[in-house]
């Protein structure tokens, strides 16, 4: 990614705000703050940022709202701050679309080192050779499992001849299991091959990305094919499913 990134923080608390502001311009980031929701979804495709940060208790419209409203047209990666004390505020966070949550109070060197993993998303998601290199096999441009097609130049993937809508997340998530296909997947493998961060034992974002993934790719969900748990192991992707 060329140049300074771009940040738009919205968060109504402007001492937080200010503080975020501070330490992540030493960084080395341009930090823009806008401090209502009903007014976020303008001041974000007004100013073009290559990230957005997204408190959730906001006046005039939550943070939730706020993703969903911006998330089908902004295609930047969306960052959280959700509260320590509910778990929910993350679940709900990424079934709308965000890429990552950072849990308040925030810890300065935590929201740093998830920006920067966001960030890194995105240079491979715009170097396909860079990110086919780490999820898909080097000798093939596609993955193919009967009517399942993985598209890694175009970062795009079909069920049957039909695309599936899928976030950053997902699809990193869909090829690293694909290019992994029979083998049994710890969660703390796939926490760091799509986060780019070392897993802390805590974090749910993985279990969520699979829940959303089988919701596009099952037939039944709650009885998965294609996408199994093997309980105390891990995942496995099934490759005679499709």
């Amino acid at each position: 990614m060329e140049g300074r990134v771009r940040i738009l923080l919205v968060e109504d608390d402007p001492r937080l705000a200010g503080l975020i502001r501070d330490y992540l311009e030493l960084q080395g980031f341009e930090v823009l703050i806008e401090g209502r929701g009903d007014t976020a979804s303008g001041r974000l495709f007004k100013e073009k940022p290559d990230l957005l940060i997204l408190d959730l208790m906001l006046p005039g419209m939550d943070g939730h709202t706020v993703c969903r409203t911006v998330r089908s047209k902004y295609q930047g990666p969306i960052l959280i701050l959700t509260a320590r004390e509910d778990d929910m505020d993350q679940v709900v966070g990424l079934e709308l679309g965000a890429d990552d949550y950072v849990k308040k109070p925030i810890e300065p060197r935590v929201l740093l080192a998830r920006i920067r993993a966001l960030l890194r998303r995105v240079e491979n998601n715009t170097n396909p050779n860079k990110s086919s290199a780490k999820f898909l096999p080097e000798t093939e441009q596609d993955i193919h499992f009967g009517g399942l097609r993985i598209c890694s130049s175009s970062h795009s993937a079909f069920l049957n001849n039909e695309q599936i809508e899928l976030t950053t997340t997902e699809f990193k998530l869909l090829c690293y299991l694909a290019a992994n296909a029979g083998r049994v997947l710890e969660r703390e493998q796939i926490f760091s091959a799509i986060r780019g961060i070392d897993y802390d034992g805590l974090d749910r974002s993985v279990d969520i990305a699979v829940s959303r993934l089988r919701k596009k790719l099952e037939i039944d969900p709650s009885v998965p094919k294609r996408i199994k748990t093997l309980w105390g192991q891990g995942y496995v992707f099934v490759k005679d499913a499709w």
